[in-house]
């Protein structure tokens, strides 16, 4: 069926791209004659693809400018680029690592994207922008998202390329070999803290924990769950077991299998709650368990681990009866499209002047075989590490997701996810902004900005950057003039310019935010007559105005106060308290084009499945029915579809972690709950992005462990806690 055969010609001349030419096999069919294919007909065939992405991007309606042409955003120097890139890759497989890519992986990759496509209307123009022609398509398409992920696969855990790294790692945890030491290797250092607690939230009462503000009146907010402090999870007992031996096993003081931890290591196994699914441990397993535990030893580091972007090692700062702090320091492995760059002098450009293959062209069907409301399907293999407090935006044809914290500590990597091939691409971490969690993200129609947040450098940041995924670069967000650094605040795309506002700094609370221009990198303050400092809350855009609303203020009290801020005038009035929801925080908010819903969140009764619609206009609230609505919960997601709101996951006060969700459709006021079938594993602090058919929801933490599975001819997945889409 397939010729294995591939000839490789060697050559750095090309000539002007060429148009796609037509192909013959516009219909399935097999071909198996020999086929050229020279770098300019790659490079046209390359811009054909780009052209269709480009065409579906997002591009906000509320900016008065037309949108530019592919040709204005996209130089053909950057075309070229995409090609030699993915050459290189091809190249690399064979030469440094040699496994070249095979016929069979590129006809096997081209029937896995049509078969896993959640945007097969998209993937079809594609292919027809291919000319229908298998072999393009091979060589077009699958060929770069294959070269890509198999060759990051393997540079990951390749000695020749990391072995200076680890030996100079493992030389400075022998010469650093104590906690105390440990800060001064060169390594970044983190602290992560466990505390067990089977403690729930009571309805009317709240949850104490020392150190944070407290308060038994009715109104006021219970203080911070350990899990909402940077740096420190809560477990409960079945949690506290699992991770006690698996920190045994890895200092070798038990004999279990060493799996990684929460808070250490490779991507961030998730714990689980007192739900159906998660076991128990028997007398005798927890009196081991305790005894393993008591071996634990403090002040000493396991020996140096691995993942796939970092070395590091693990040590025991403090341990108590039912709390226990560890310090991570991590060394970042050189990037894998820097360690390309600079070998590009030893990889020229050498494709394929001739190709001898046998290619069916696949059958596109619709998601999961039938395209059916309410369904879920999982997303690819091949995802960013597991994380959370991660941010993810949709760009009109991906997801891109970056930052958030995994076990050694901060991020500053990310992937861009395209339902239409059911791919992942690595963002690049050239100039990215510094690991950080707790940040924010916009979409601004060409651009992803992310700023603020915790950093692995000041900690409250007030730094971001500006990522084009056209040519998958960064470029720092200016500092002059930015507003404090912070976290747990809002951020909006206000059509021209990004409004951020609120959240938590190195002074406390904040009722202070600033307006980015992307265009001049300017910022410029917000007026401060603004409602009370508050974080937890939500921000929305109207197209004219940005609206927050909630959260909780520095005294503990939930809030049920907002306001609308214009920033024509620089000015804010306050929203209508009357008829408003009950005070909250940790809900959500969308705007469905006339009226901000808000729904969910912890209110002073407890979890709540309540909410609101207010209208701007009017200044005026409607509640949100409570009927037939998803169980009460916090620190879920919504997103809008253009005619309803989508609630998904959190933590909920029937089972905890949730994978339960709901579909409001404020015209009716009406519930509709969304399917449990084939939905992904219960979870939070996760993000979801409606692509324009789907709900995309992806990371978080919740009730299952991370899985490590590999699916051949593709190379090993990542454990990572798996996202879904849901077709509504």
């Amino acid at each position: 069926m397939f010729s294995s055969f591939a000839l490789i010609a060697l050559s750095w001349a090309f000539n002007s791209p060429n148009g796609p030419a037509k192909s013959p096999f516009a219909s399935p069919g097999w071909t198996n004659q020999a086929k050229t294919l020279a770098f300019a007909d790659r490079v046209a065939y390359q811009r054909a693809v780009e052209e269709i992405y480009w065409r579906h991007r997002d591009w906000p309606a509320t900016d008065g400018s037309a949108k530019p042409s592919l040709d204005q955003v996209m130089p053909q120097a950057q075309i070229e680029k995409k090609v030699e890139d993915y050459l290189r890759n091809s190249q690399a497989l064979e030469d440094y690592w040699q496994k070249p890519i095979t016929s069979e992986q590129l006809q096997a990759e081209m029937e896995r994207m049509a078969r896993q496509s959640k945007k097969p209307e998209v993937l079809r123009e594609i292919f027809a922008a291919l000319g229908n022609d298998p072999f393009v398509i091979a060589e077009c398409l699958a060929r770069p998202a294959l070269a890509a992920r198999l060759a990051t696969n393997l540079y990951a855990h390749d000695e020749r390329i990391h072995g200076e790294l680890k030996r100079r790692a493992e030389a400075e945890l022998a010469a650093h070999g104590s906690v105390k030491q440990m800060k001064q290797a060169s390594g970044t250092y983190s602290e992560m803290e466990w505390v067990k607690s089977d403690e729930k939230p009571i309805v009317g009462q709240s949850r104490k924990l020392s150190g944070l503000p407290t308060s038994e009146s009715a109104g006021e907010a219970p203080a911070l769950q350990q899990q909402d402090r940077p740096n420190t999870i809560k477990l409960d007992s079945t949690e506290w077991n699992d991770n006690v031996q698996k920190l045994a096993a890895a200092f070798g003081s038990a004999d279990v299998v060493a799996t990684p931890l929460w808070g250490v290591g490779p991507g961030v196994p998730m714990h689980r709650r007192d739900v159906p699914q998660a076991r128990g441990y028997s007398a005798v397993e927890t009196k081991s368990i305790a005894q393993s535990y008591q071996t634990i030893p403090v002040g000493k580091l396991t020996q140096l681990q691995d993942d796939e972007d970092h070395y590091y090692a693990t040590a025991v700062v403090s341990k108590g009866k039912d709390q226990l702090k560890l310090a991570t320091v991590s060394w970042l492995k050189q990037p894998f499209d820097s360690w390309r760059a600079k070998a590009e002098t030893q990889m020229p450009v050498t494709m394929a002047a001739q190709i001898t293959a046998d290619y069916r062209l696949p059958v596109i069907g619709s998601p999961s075989g039938q395209c059916s409301v309410d369904t879920w399907t999982a997303t690819a293999l091949g995802a960013p590490e597991a994380r959370y407090y991660h941010t993810a935006v949709w760009t009109g044809s991906e997801m891109i997701v970056w930052g958030g914290y995994a076990g050694f500590g901060y991020l500053n990597t990310g992937r861009r996810y395209d339902p239409a091939t059911d791919t992942w691409t690595a963002t690049s971490t050239i100039n990215a902004p510094t690991a950080r969690y707790y940040h924010t993200a916009v979409w601004t129609g060409a651009k992803m900005i992310v700023w603020g947040g915790l950093d692995s450098v000041s900690g409250y940041s007030n730094t971001g950057g500006q990522y084009d995924p056209v040519t998958d670069s960064w470029t720092a967000t200016s500092t002059t003039n930015a507003p404090d650094g912070r976290y747990y605040h809002t951020a909006v795309w206000a059509g021209t310019q990004m409004i951020i506002w609120g959240g938590y700094g190195g002074s406390g609370l904040l009722n202070t935010g600033g307006r980015y221009n992307l265009s001049t990198d300017t910022w410029t303050a917000t007026n401060t007559t603004a409602p009370e400092a508050r974080y937890y809350h939500t921000a929305v855009w109207t197209g004219s105005r940005m609206v927050v609303w909630g959260g909780y203020n520095q005294f503990g009290t939930y809030l049920n106060s907002g306001g609308r801020y214009d920033p024509s005038t620089d000015s804010w009035t306050p929203t209508n308290t009357i008829g408003a929801p009950a005070a909250r925080y940790y809900h959500t908010a969308v705007w469905s084009g006339t009226r901000m819903i808000i729904w969910g969140g912890y209110s002073f009764v407890g979890y709540s499945n309540t909410g609101g619609q207010y209208d701007p206009s009017t200044d005026t609230w409607t509640p949100t029915s409570t009927t037939n609505a998803p169980d009460a919960r916090y620190q879920h997601t919504a997103v809008w579809t253009g005619a309803r709101m989508v609630v998904w996951g959190g933590y909920d006060n029937i089972i905890g972690y949730s994978n339960t969700g709901g579909r409001y459709d404020p015209s009716t006021d009406s519930w509709t709950a969304t399917s449990t079938n084939n939905a992904p594993e219960a979870r939070d602090y996760h993000t979801a992005v409606w692509s324009g058919s789907e709900m995309i929801i992806w990371g978080g933490y919740g009730t299952c462990p991370l899985r490590d599975t590999s699916t051949p001819p593709y190379g090993p997945a990542r454990g990572w806690l798996s996202g879904g889409e849901l077709t509504t």
